[in-house]
């Protein structure tokens, strides 16, 4: 379960636009906890679990968002290394594409993602 552990930059390709979000995974005597942080809020992620199969790892999840707009969302990725790739879906709207990377010299999450690559709100 270690594979997915750490901090993750991930982006997902929705009907309304690119949305970035970081997200923070941690291994805990055999489970795994995990947080999202986006623009506006960080909420905590319920329901992992994660598949080894030979070359990737199959995690899943869900959230609950509340901002710009209340949504539930299941995640289904693949890792495979640093880097993941997969969908989301919220109820009855189309799949989202999601895509991340993996920072490993990042040791904490920030509070405003955008802030650490120069953006302004």
């Amino acid at each position: 379960m270690e594979s997915i552990a750490g901090r993750w930059d991930v982006v997902m390709k929705t009907p309304v636009g690119s949305m970035r979000a970081i997200y923070q995974f941690d291994a805990h005597d055999g489970a795994i906890t995990g947080s999202a942080t986006g623009k506006h809020e960080t909420v905590a992620l319920a329901d992992i679990a994660v598949r080894e199969y030979d070359h990737e790892t199959e995690v899943t999840w869900r959230q609950t968002i509340t901002k710009p707009m209340r949504l539930n969302l299941t995640f289904v990725v693949r890792i495979a290394g640093d880097r993941m790739s997969g969908e989301s879906r919220a109820g009855r709207l189309p799949r989202s594409e999601v895509s991340g990377v993996r920072d490993r010299h990042q040791s904490s999450i920030e509070t405003n993602p955008r802030r650490s690559r120069g953006d302004t709100d």
